[in-house]
Parts: C-alpha cells; sequence; structure tokens
C-alpha cells in the first residue's frame, strides 16, 4: 500500500506562544506544520506552499483574518483549501461573518486539541473524498472492441449512496496518447469518450437559477459577485444559501464544473493542456494546473499517463479474455 502523504497545515497567528503551541501539537500528530505571522505573509505563504489546510486567527495584523479569507477565497489556486478559524473573536456577528466569507468551520478560544483535531480530520477527509471521486476512472466497459479503435465507452462515475450520476470523471488524449493508443490499435478520443457529459451541479430547486448561471457561464472568469448578481442575491446571502443547501460554496461549485469538463476535454480531445486550461475559465495557466492538483493529488499529465495505462491494461484483459 503506498504510503500517505503528509498533509501540510498553514497556521495564521501573531501571537508567538500560541502559534508555537500550535505547530508542536499538529507535528506531534504527524502533520507538516508551516505558520505566518501576519495576514499578508499568510496570503503569500498559502499561494506558494497550497496547504492541505488552513487554520487562522481572525485577530491578526497586516490583513485580518476575514480579509486572508477572502482574498484566498478569490484566488482560484487557493479556493478550495479547508479554512477553520480558531479565534477569540466569538460573537454571532463575527461567527457568521466568518461562515459567510467561506469558512469551513468557526472554532473560539479556548479549545481543546481533541476539538481542533477532530475539525481538521474532518475536513481532509472531505478533501480526501473528492481527490478520490475525481481521481478515478470508472473501470466498466460498455461496448465491446471493433475495427480498428475500440469503440468502447466509460460508465459516468459512481455517484454517493441516493445520489444520481453527477458527471464525466476523465482523462486525457495527448501526441504522446495518441502514438501509444496507434501502437495498441485503439482509438483515444473513441475508446474513452463518454455518452453527453452531465453537468455536475446540484438540483435544487431553490438554486436552480445559480447553477444555471454557473453552468451556462463557467469557462469565462466568473466570481461569486457575478453569480449573485445575476440572481439578484448579495454575495453574503448567496454564500450562506448555497452552503445550507449543498455544503459548498459558489466558487466551490465553479471550480468543481471545471474540473469536471477539463477531464471531459483531456479524454475526448488532443489538445494541450495549456489549451484545455483556457476553455475551462483559466485565464492562468498556473491556476489550472494548481487547482488541478488540489483536486486530483497530481499534474493534469501526470494523471493522464496513469489514467491510460489502466485504460491499456482493461482493454488487454479484455482482448485476453475475448
Amino acid at each position: 500500500m503506498a504510503k500517505e502523504t503528509v498533509k501540510k497545515i498553514l497556521v495564521i497567528e501573531n501571537k508567538a506562544e500560541t502559534r508555537k503551541l500550535f505547530l508542536s501539537c499538529l507535528k506531534a500528530e504527524g502533520f507538516h506544520a508551516i505558520s505566518a505571522e501576519n495576514g499578508a505573509i499568510a496570503v503569500q505563504r498559502a499561494q506558494q506552499e497550497l496547504p492541505d489546510l488552513i487554520i487562522s486567527e481572525v485577530l491578526v495584523p497586516k490583513l485580518d483574518g476575514f480579509r486572508v479569507l477572502m482574498a484566498l477565497r478569490q484566488d482560484p489556486a487557493t479556493a478550495i483549501i479547508p479554512f477553520i478559524f480558531v479565534t477569540a473573536k466569538v460573537s454571532r456577528t463575527d461567527i457568521r461573518k466568518g461562515m459567510e466569507l467561506g469558512a469551513d468551520d468557526y472554532i473560539t478560544k479556548p479549545c481543546t486539541l481533541d476539538e481542533l483535531l477532530k475539525a481538521i480530520a474532518t475536513r481532509l477527509q472531505r478533501q480526501s473524498f473528492l481527490q478520490k471521486l475525481y481521481g478515478t476512472v470508472p473501470t466498466s466497459v460498455t461496448e465491446k472492441p471493433t475495427g480498428d479503435s475500440c469503440g468502447t465507452s466509460l460508465t459516468n462515475a459512481v455517484a454517493p449512496t441516493g445520489e444520481t450520476s453527477t458527471g464525466t470523471f476523465l482523462y486525457s488524449g495527448s501526441k504522446n496518447t495518441g502514438a501509444l493508443c496507434a501502437k495498441q490499435n485503439f482509438s483515444p478520443n473513441k475508446a474513452m469518450k463518454s455518452d453527453e457529459p452531465q453537468s455536475i451541479l446540484p438540483s435544487e430547486p431553490e438554486l436552480r437559477e445559480v447553477f444555471r448561471f454557473i453552468e451556462a457561464n463557467y469557462n469565462q472568469q466568473i466570481t461569486l459577485s457575478d453569480v449573485a448578481g445575476a440572481v439578484g442575491y448579495s454575495p453574503a446571502y448567496l454564500t450562506n444559501l448555497v452552503r445550507r443547501q449543498t455544503g459548498q460554496t459558489v466558487q466551490g461549485w465553479i471550480i468543481e464544473r471545471r474540473m469536471a469538463a477539463a477531464r471531459s476535454l483531456l479524454l475526448e480531445t488532443n489538445e494541450r493542456v495549456e489549451e484545455i486550461a483556457a476553455q475551462v475559465g483559466y485565464y492562468h495557466t498556473v491556476h489550472f494546473f494548481r487547482q488541478f492538483r488540489q483536486y486530483h493529488g497530481t499534474t493534469p499529465q501526470a494523471w493522464r499517463r496513469t489514467q491510460l495505462a489502466q485504460y491499456k491494461a482493461q482493454y488487454t484483459q479484455e482482448r485476453q479474455n475475448g
């Protein structure tokens, strides 16, 4: 079994003693803990290090925790990093503001180590689930190979229990892919092409217009404010509404839709990764690479090679089984 990657956690805390205590406790629990003493450094470190999770005090200098969260949620490279406030700001207004801005949890000081570790575990487990869900290609084949190409299609990824299939979680073709497929006597574009792509977005009636707008515009550089303006809600109200109904932020759904589209394009075309990034709403390729790595645990190119190897092995076995 492959060794699990050590999770990286960024701690944002201006008090040196508290910061050291956090780092010591997290390291003792097996995490790779890094820190920032103010909000400006925190944003820079988050963008450079891309931690798996962020813990932040609200009352930090330069940029307070709320402004740090706002900055990270607006950057596609950091928008989906789980963010937990652990803070002395305990009023209901502060808690509500933190959650409306997109925090994943809000823990008030003083808190126990056990309480913090449970919150961390919950967020990391969800992140791991998303990576496994989007990083796994279904193995069932619905058609037998015929002629010079396989004519094979893959079924949609299996949705969580009680939900319908949420989309096509797919992989890619490239010049190298095409060459390898030619040697194996099958076509990647035909062999791995899914049925008509389906949106991965929820179908809650109250949010129908929200997700219609995202579906129509995810390939543009849209933000929370754009979505809110299109449906007539304030950004704060919309954030709270979508999170309450779906457990996910608006920005998170935009990113998930982009990832689904990218997987389909990687599967069904021979376009370069840079071209695909532009088609699904990323004006800067580096943001797409970072986002893809966060969701899938690897780069688009590496994922492509891995998934193609799995498909090749499956195809060979199907041929042998006749």
